[in-house]
Order: structure tokens, then sequence, then C-alpha cells
């Protein structure tokens, strides 16, 4: 049609216009929110960089302990039974038992339901009905197995329903839907299982849930989610999945501009551009590349100021949800390649000017292999908003490991607190474990507006994240990502991102983030989250830049946190190659509460009588040497004989303690040459008070030369 042209519709035509228009949209003629309204702006990055067209609150309903109810309480506040904990249970006419997850009159729209669930009966596969009531009516819009909806492909598939990870075991997985569900007058979500559900999970099942869902202003006109919808949106919902999936970099367009940063970053200098608006930056991609890359990716630090006001200062590492050891991920907002190129997609709106500035604050010089701005035509209104991200870092944190009531453990920690009008929408939280244990227990507790109880109250930081059971497996989805997990269950690094679309969080006057920080060991940990939000002009945050730690050595090592025993001269048990196994399973255990050299063992588990492990270990030095080894000891370990390169000694080892320990153990002396050699343990039994996991476990070889060979 030609835009130019215009069209007079006689009086009868104009009826029969009017009326098909009412009858395709449902009856809702003047229906502000929709079902597809809600898919597209989903996908529009332009959205979250305005205040709502149609305003609205983010709530949160889960499963969190209701004990947890005064904040002033240390002995309630942490309560930590954050599962099958529900609104109330319902009695049917029938005779079943319902119960109630959510129940908010609208209205609004649940825009991301996150669950798992565990214990004898529930186990991998959940048999509880899942049923959504929308305004009011007996028959559920949605109704079945709640796998099936949250991440089955029962409603949708992914990504916007999915499970997480893909190489997590089955009974370990988080289970992620973001498919929106509108409603004009009420929405309450049932669960209906006919197993025992218990808070333990030990008998029956347990059920943990997180509904975020808005809640818009009376006047907004909404039309309710109907099944029909799925088919009659289906374009739509095609597109909408395509671009989820590929979360492609924003391609040039016709009127981009591109400014260029890259160069070379003497030790404390800085490069910048200034760009006139009104615009928006649209696309920024870095790399960098230094003797430390991963140094430089904490110490080179990205500075940006809209409109005369400094609104981003962050490591570029941590700007980009990669941390300082970035590993290939993407995600709607950011991502990392596998030849380190980071980009970020945030839609960075200004009225007149922007001054990026990238630092090097490190000891060393960076290269600004790329450092890339694009920018577009941007109309700046009374709707639009400023970018902002703020770091900061709990650096060699002090944990303390305490039991289920939280009581004299966890603490709350801010990731920010933002005075004026605004909008979150994600953030990223980078950390260093020093201990083999879980890090994130705590919840996060979000208040908005100056609420006294949190209107956001989660049930772990691993659910806040989109993943569950503490697993450190490598996911990437648009709204979530976790690109490394190392120190989830083990020591070393971690970092998890949410990113948020239609559950980001729009703010009035205030807006306070607070987690609680609550590691299963009494260690050190390094604790780093960046928030990102947008806000109207002149809106303040409590967090200010913190040059001295983003400067600051990164830990690399748990001896960079905490002080590591390690036994001088020792062949580290964790350190051999494991050339061949019969049975059973071997890995690399840590364990700092047990003692061991450098806080690891060689763990050999699950086999049985008769298999073999056979062991590389190296000599430097020809001779004649005296060989001990320091073996754990506890009652599932088995009783071993050992063999050096083919020999078998004569004494047998038994390995059975009624608690761990670990003994030194005499090997004999033997004749080495230098280069390597083979020890070889075979299981021969068990003590007749073990149990029967005849495991296995060295700490350290120790070779002590007596009669070297010149």
């Amino acid at each position: 049609m030609n835009p130019n042209r215009s069209i007079t519709l006689k009086r009868p035509q104009l009826l029969l216009f009017v009326t098909s228009w009412l009858l395709l949209t449902c009856g809702t003629a003047l229906a502000n929110v929709t079902f597809e309204s809600l898919l597209e702006e989903m996908v529009n990055r332009d959205v979250v960089a305005q205040w709502p067209a149609h305003p609205y609150a983010c709530k949160q309903s889960s499963s969190y302990d209701r004990d947890s109810s005064d904040p002033n309480n240390a002995d309630t506040w942490y309560a930590n039974w954050d599962r099958s904990q529900f609104v109330r249970t319902e009695e049917r006419a029938d005779g079943r038992k319902e119960y109630v997850l959510m129940d908010e009159t609208g209205p609004g729209a649940v825009v991301r339901f996150w669950g798992t669930w565990h214990g004898p009966q529930g186990g991998k596969f959940s048999n509880g009905t899942l049923r959504v009531y929308l305004d009011g009516e007996d028959k559920p819009a949605i109704e079945g197995p709640i796998r099936e909806i949250l991440s089955g492909g029962a409603l949708v598939g992914p990504p916007l329903s999915d499970y997480v990870s893909k190489k997590c075991p089955v009974g370990n997985r988080a289970h992620n839907l973001y498919l929106p569900i509108p409603y004009a007058k009420q929405c309450k979500i049932t669960y209906e299982t006919d197993v025992l559900v218990d808070q333990g999970g030990r008998q029956g099942e347990a059920l943990y849930y997180q509904i975020n869902y808005r809640s818009y202003e009376p006047s907004t006109a909404v039309r309710t989610f109907a099944q029909a919808d799925l088919s009659r949106h289906h374009v739509t919902i095609e597109r909408v999945q395509s671009l989820l999936a590929e979360r492609a970099d924003r391609s040039p367009q016709e009127g981009d501009d591109t400014a260029d940063l890259s160069g070379t970053l003497a030790v404390g200098q800085s490069r910048e551009i200034t760009m006139d608006g009104p615009a928006a930056i649209r696309s920024l991609r870095f790399r960098l590349q230094a003797d430390d890359t991963a140094q430089a990716l904490r110490s080179t630090v990205l500075e940006i100021s809209f409109d005369g006001q400094r609104t981003v200062w962050c490591p570029v590492g941590d700007f980009f949800g990669a941390a300082y050891q970035p590993q290939s991920f993407k995600t709607w907002y950011t991502a990392a390649s596998d030849d380190n190129l980071l980009s970020a997609q945030w839609v960075m709106p200004f009225a007149s000017s922007a001054t990026v500035r990238v630092h090097n604050l490190g000891d060393t010089e960076v290269d600004l292999d790329v450092a890339e701005i694009v920018t577009s035509d941007w109309d700046w209104d009374d709707r639009s908003m400023h970018f902002h991200t703020t770091w900061r870092e709990y650096a060699n944190y002090a944990t303390q490991n305490t039991n289920m009531s939280g009581r004299n453990g966890p603490k709350d920690e801010n990731y920010v607190t933002i005075d004026g009008q605004g909008v979150y929408v994600g953030d990223t939280l980078s950390l260093f474990d020093a201990a083999p244990a879980w890090w994130g227990e705590g919840d996060e507790k979000i208040y908005v507006d100056g609420e006294t109880f949190p209107s956001h109250f989660g049930t772990g930081t691993e659910d806040y994240y989109g993943y569950a059971w503490c697993r450190g497996e490598y996911f990437s989805n648009p709204f979530h990502a976790q690109p490394i997990g190392d120190g989830n269950l083990g020591t070393g690094p971690a970092v998890n991102s949410r990113f948020r679309t239609l559950d980001a969080i729009p703010f009035e006057k205030s807006y306070r983030f607070d987690m609680e920080i609550w590691s299963w060991a009494s260690t050190k940990i390094n604790y780093a989250p960046t928030t990102f939000w947008y806000a109207r002009p002149g809106a303040k945050s409590n967090v200010e830049p913190l040059p001295a730690l983003a400067k600051a050595p990164i830990a690399k090592e748990v001896d960079d946190l905490v002080p590591v025993y390690r036994a001088k001269g020792a062949i580290e048990g964790e350190s051999l190659e494991v050339a061949r196994r019969t049975g059973g399973t071997s890995e690399v255990q840590d364990g700092p509460q047990f003692g061991w050299s450098g806080q690891q063992q060689i763990w050999w588990r699950d086999a049985n009588v008769g298999d073999e492990l056979e062991m590389h270990f190296d000599v430097e030095r020809s001779g004649s040497h005296k060989i001990s080894a320091e073996l754990t000891k506890a009652e599932d370990y088995g009783i071993v004989r050992i063999s050096i390169d083919g020999k078998e000694l004569e004494n047998e080892f038994d390995l059975y303690a009624e608690r761990v320990e670990h003994s030194t153990f005499d090997l004999g002396e033997h004749r080495l040459d230098a280069g390597k050699h083979t020890m070889t343990i075979r299981i021969v039994g068990a003590n007749k008070r073990a149990i029967k996991r005849y495991m296995f476990g060295l700490d350290y070889l120790m070779l002590r030369l007596n009669d070297p060979i010149r």
C-alpha cells in the first residue's frame, strides 16, 4: 500500500471494518498487552532502555522458607528449607489436593517460571501436575506434567522452554519456562502430586520453584492467554525462538556509525572517544591481548559517561560476562567467542554526548586488538534512560560453615542500591572459591521502592541464575549462562549471569539487591557482582569505582586466598598419570578438611576385588630410592597390594578406619633409573568392619635417594 495514499471508507464499510477488527482482537478492542506483544517485546532490545509504556511492577512467588519473616531476627532470617513451601493448600470438590504456588489478581503476566524437584518419589521425573488457572475460570488454561510444561515442549520448544544443562545428570537439572502468560483479572498456579510432598524430600518429593510475574496498573487492558494463541501466533513464536536461539550480534545497518578505540595501552594509560547525540550505542566489541591476559581482563577498565554523568565503571571481562577466564558463550546481551572476542548488545541512549574511556590499571602493557563502538540514531524523550553498570568485589571474604538453620553462617551482602527511577536488567557474578564446597546456598532478596520485606525472595543462588543443585556444568542460554563452573563443587573460578527482558524490574524511587553469601565451608572467596540497569538522568548508586581492587592480582590458585600445606619434596597423588584402570572410577578429590598435601588426593572408588589401578610417576635421578606413600584411611576403603614396576610388595595394606585419616606407609627400597615408572594398586579385599566400596586414596609419594648412580 502506498503510505501517501488516503482512503475514505463509507459508513457500512467502516462498520464492517471495525466489527472485523474487534473479532480479531477476541473482544478486547483496546488491549495494551497481549501474548504476541509480549513476545515482540522480549526480542526488542530498545524496550528496556525506555521507561515501560505500560507501567508494571515485577514480583516473585517462590518456595522460600516462610520462617524467614523478620530481617532483624538472625535466628530465622536465613532459614533454608526453601522447598515445598506454598501459598496454601486447596481441597477440590472431587477430593483432589492442589498446592497453590501463586495466586495474584490482574492485570498481569507470568514471565519466568523456574523449577526443580527431588526426593525418593520425586526422582528424575516429577509425577506432579501443574495447572494454570486464569481470570477465575475453574478449568485450567494450562494443565500437564510439570516437567513437560516447563522444559519438555508441551507449550513451546527451546529456548523459551528448556532445561539446564544438557551435560547435567537428569536428576540435577533445572527447568526454565520463558513463554509469557498474560492475564486480565487473575492468575492461580497449582501443583498436584500423588506422592507425599515433604519439605526435606526424604520420603516423597520436594518442589523448588520461582515464578516471576508482572502486575500492571489496574487501567491496563490485557488480553488473557489461551491455548489457541500458540497456533494463532505460531509465526511470531518461530521468529522469536529463532532470534533467541541464534542470539546473533546486531548486524551493521544503514546509518550506523562506528568508532574505533583499538591500539596499545601503556601502563597507566587511557584511551577515549566522544560521540555526539542524540544517539544510542548499539554494540560494543573488545578483544584484549597482554602477557597476562587474565589479569588484563580485570585490570583494564571500561568507563562510559552519558550526557556528562559517569554511569559505567567496570573491568572489561566482567562487563562482558566473561570475568577473567573467558570461555565461549552467548546470551541475548553478551558473548565471548573462541578467539576471546567479547561483545555486548546493550542499547545505550544519550541526549547530547557519550564518552567511552578504557583505562589500563595493570602493571603491563595491554593491546586493544579490537575496541569497536557502533552507534545509531535515537529519539531521546522523557521515557529514555541511561545505561548503568556497577562492579564491586568482596575480596578475601571469610565464609563460615553452618547448619541448615543458617545461624552464625550466612550474611546478606549488597550487589547494588539505587536511588532514582529506572529498570534493573541483570547481573554477572564472578568468584573464586578456595574450598571444594558449594558457595551459593544463599538467596537473593530484592527490595523495590522502599519495601521493608523483599518482593523477590529466592531459594538459592544457583536457582536465581537458572540452574540447580550446585552443578558446575557449562551452559549458555539467552537469559542465563555459566561459562565456567569449576568452583561450584570444587576449587577455582565460577561465572554466572542472569539477564532480564520481560522480567526486568522497574523502580520509581529506589532499588536494593542483596544476596546471602552462604558457603558450605569455612574458607575464603573472592566474590564480585556486576549489575546492569537503566535509569532516568540523575539516578545514583552506592557503588563507587574500585581501582585498587581492579588492579589487585587476581586469584588463580587456592594458595592466592588461603595458605595450603604441601609436603616438601612430595610427588602429589593428584599429579600422577592414570595409565590403566580395570574397574571403578578415579578422579582428583578436593578435601582441605582432611589435611592432604595440596588439599587433594587421587581417589579410586567403587572398584571390586581383583581390580587394578596403574599410575605413572617420574624419577629425576637414577639410584636406590626409599619410597613411602601417604595413604587415606576411612570406613569404606579396602585392602590393597602395591607393585612397583611390576614387582609386588610383600605386605598388604588395610586402609580401614572409623573416620577419615591418613597415614604414611613404607613401600621399601627400590633401584630406579631416571625416567617414568609404574605403581600398580590391586584390590584384594576389605576389613570385615568396612563398608564394601573398596576405595583407595593416595595423597602423595615420597622418594628419598640413598645411593645415587652417577
